[in-house]
């Protein structure tokens, strides 16, 4: 059962978590100014694995881990969350498989590799059959399969980036936050509704992989028969009901951008920022751009950046 973390559930992973993460900038972006009002980045990037997967995967597997024996923890995943967890699990001493997609992303693979989990690779390019093979991989006895589309302590990771934006920009108007599999936009949205009044959440889907913002849009779940995108951060097709319902409960509007906005919003952000996104990272950026807030304070969440050397290429900041 899915649950929206409350404030003391929130600054409780905030404590734990500042153990083993530091708090991330928020910095002002002058190149996406629009009339007066100012823009902020929310840097993610900045967190261990580049992206800010870590907050979910170490706040759940230290959470199980008073509960039970852990003999091992398991994920499924494009990369970024693999590697949080391969992370989580080496930093708390639990071993780590990994089940990824065939030809996952070669940035996000080596990272999972270097931090010394196990990894599998199965299915093809989305991340079906990976999934089902870590669930069954994970009936095995002491095995936790840390799913985060629906672990129900996951969300109070992330939930801790609205924290942190409430502290940073305290009259921020709307936060534009990538959507995959909404564990992100779930947590951060529970805490920057409750503390940041009138806040609008605004989620970012690529139109190759458009599940949620459909389920979003109908009020009930709308799977895809593919999500091929550039953005492997982003590559969901099957929705889980419970997310579903949590989103439209918090989130005020979904918007889609194309691969051809993402590639665009990466270069913007390289070439006037300095800053490096892969492009689920640069999706927010991505859907500001294509229509951007005039008025308040806009903060644009960068929620990861291990893009691989093809992307960058088409992208043209190789």
């Amino acid at each position: 059962m899915l649950f929206k973390p409350d404030l003391p559930t929130i600054r409780h992973a905030a404590e734990l978590l500042a153990s083993f993460l530091p708090v991330t900038r928020t910095v002002s972006a002058p190149s996406l100014a629009r009339d007066g009002s100012p823009v902020y980045l929310k840097l993610e990037i900045e967190l261990p694995t580049g992206s800010f997967k870590p907050r979910g995967a170490i706040y759940a597997l230290a959470t199980n881990l008073k509960q039970r024996k852990i003999a091992e923890v398991t994920a499924s995943s494009t990369g970024n969350h693999g590697a949080a967890v391969a992370y989580a699990a080496k930093v708390l001493g639990v071993p780590a498989t990994i089940f990824l997609p065939a030809n996952p992303n070669p940035v996000k693979r080596a990272k999972i590799r270097d931090l010394g989990a196990k990894i599998v690779e199965s299915g093809a390019g989305d991340l079906a059959q990976a999934f089902q093979d870590a669930a069954e991989y994970s009936r095995r006895p002491g095995v936790y399969f840390l799913n985060d589309a629906t672990d129900a302590d996951l969300p109070a990771g992330p939930a801790t980036i609205g924290l942190e934006i409430s502290q940073q920009v305290p009259q921020a108007s709307t936060i534009y936050v990538p959507m995959e599999d909404t564990a992100l936009i779930r947590g951060l949205a529970a805490a920057a509704k409750q503390l940041i009044p009138g806040v609008r959440i605004v989620g970012v889907q690529a139109e190759r992989a458009p599940s949620y913002y459909l389920s979003w849009k109908q009020g009930s779940v709308v799977p895809t028969d593919t999500c091929d995108t550039c953005a492997d951060g982003l590559a969901t097709r099957t929705p889980e009901v419970e997310n579903v319902e949590m989103i439209h409960e918090v989130v005020d509007d979904v918007v889609l951008v194309s691969e051809e906005q993402m590639l665009g919003a990466i270069r913007h952000l390289y070439q006037e920022e300095r800053i490096v996104a892969e492009p689920a990272g640069g999706a927010a950026t991505a859907a500001f751009l294509a229509s951007p807030v005039r008025s308040g304070s806009t903060v644009l969440l960068v929620s990861g950046a291990n893009i691989s050397q093809d992307v960058r290429q088409q992208a043209g900041i190789a």
